[in-house]
């Protein structure tokens, strides 16, 4: 099936969130995403992408329950973890992966982000 007649283009990254206030301050204050707007849903510019928190309603999906991930982007990844520690955020040890490094961590909802540090060899 062709799919040429679709003129599809990027629109945004997004979590599910219960609490907007207590997730825009993580967001906002912890990871240091800088807040583009705000209405029904909060915006986040990070890098040139969109991120957006939008609030679930009863009997929708339940936050920290999809598969995507956002993955950042370090250069000193340990460095990076601990800094995230510091801010109290639990992080996973750094492991080696092909490529690089990584480390998971959760939002306050339990949506699960990665930090991600590549490695030439």
């Amino acid at each position: 099936m062709s799919t040429s007649g679709l003129k599809l283009t990027f629109d945004a990254v997004y979590y599910h969130v219960a609490d907007m206030e207590k997730s825009i301050a993580f967001y906002r204050d912890i990871l240091g995403f800088r807040l583009t707007s705000r209405d029904y849903v909060a915006r986040f510019d990070l890098g040139g992408v969109l991120f957006e928190l939008v609030p679930t309603l009863p009997g929708n999906l339940l936050p920290g329950t999809g598969n995507a991930r956002v993955s950042l982007g370090v250069t000193d990844i340990r460095q990076a973890t601990r800094e995230l520690q510091a801010r109290g955020v639990p992080t996973t040890p750094v492991k080696e992966e092909p490529g690089g490094l990584l480390s998971y961590f959760k939002d306050p909802d339990g949506n699960e982000l990665c930090l991600w540090q590549y490695v030439q060899k």
